[in-house]
């Protein structure tokens, strides 16, 4: 079944006048599966992690039909992931369903220095702690008791020039608070250039919103996957074959299994909680 990045990309195809050329890349046929050659596919590889968190991508306008774009591996992996197209003059329904729907409490993922300081959130509040403060901590008490809001992740795609135009002329987004990552690595995203080293790809973003979150399956596996992407990516422009075997290959490989090996272990952990329940009167 097409996920959302990929129905968002075929709502803009059929919108364009003329076919979308990339620039700078293979004009070869590709995968309608992971946009690649097919003698470099990677749809067998496509992983998947069950996540408490959930991600919704806010897309520039041309954003969906770039093949470099790293937001269709983030829907891959997070199966609760929303994409939506921007645009300045109108806004999705569907996305303000999205931010209203209560069982989310969303962050807008975007430096801090470019928002009021009150709204800037540095840390993922645990269940029971409100995402604004003060102070950080004050339990959310309604009339049936306590609720866990699942953290919801606003990454905006598109250029540094394009997320600044998004943040800035989105009123929807400015009553939410804002998350402010503060990485301690420099990006490893090589199939676009960049200038600076702490400016990170969209996978980049989500993989550390999940650490902060504690889903660290899903971090492991949004960076393994983002370094195989990488390798058939560019080794299809460059003609080369796929390294089956190298490093990248191996780490998602071992992520695999772990993520595997949780699911087993939490299905255990279940089927003991329901033998050792007190039957029903």
């Amino acid at each position: 079944m097409p996920h959302a990045v990929s129905l968002l990309r075929a709502a803009r195809l059929a919108r364009s006048a003329k076919p979308f050329l990339a620039r700078g890349g293979f004009k070869r046929e590709r995968c309608a599966g992971c946009r690649l050659l097919p003698s470099h596919c990677m749809c067998a590889l496509r992983p998947s992690v069950a996540t408490r968190a959930g991600v919704c991508l806010l897309m520039a306008d041309i954003e969906p039909l770039k093949p470099t774009n790293t937001g269709w591996l983030i829907a891959d992996v997070v199966a609760d992931t929303f994409a939506f197209g921007w645009a300045r003059t109108e806004t999705d329904p569907a996305l303000l369903t999205l931010l209203s729907d209560p069982q989310w409490q969303p962050y807008v993922v975007f430096p801090g220095q470019y928002a009021a300081p009150e709204r800037v959130v540095r840390t993922v509040p645990s269940s029971l702690e409100s995402p604004l403060g003060p102070p950080l901590g004050s339990p959310l008490e309604s009339s049936d008791g306590a609720i866990a809001k699942r953290p919801l992740f606003i990454l905006l795609d598109g250029t540094w020039g394009e997320a600044r135009k998004m943040f800035s002329r989105s009123p929807y987004l400015d009553a939410l608070p804002v998350l402010s990552l503060e990485p301690e690595q420099i990006s490893q995203y090589k199939l676009r250039r960049s200038g600076r080293g702490d400016h990170f790809c969209t996978s980049e973003v989500a993989a550390l919103c999940m650490r902060l979150a504690g889903e660290h399956l899903a971090e492991q596996t949004l960076e393994a996957y983002l370094a195989v992407f990488t390798h058939h990516y560019l080794r299809a422009k460059n003609q080369q074959p796929i390294v089956w075997d190298g490093e990248a290959h191996q780490r998602l490989r071992e992520v695999q299994r772990e993520v595997q090996h949780e699911a087993l272990r939490e299905v255990q952990r279940q089927e003991k909680a329901a033998a050792t329940a007190p039957a029903a009167p």
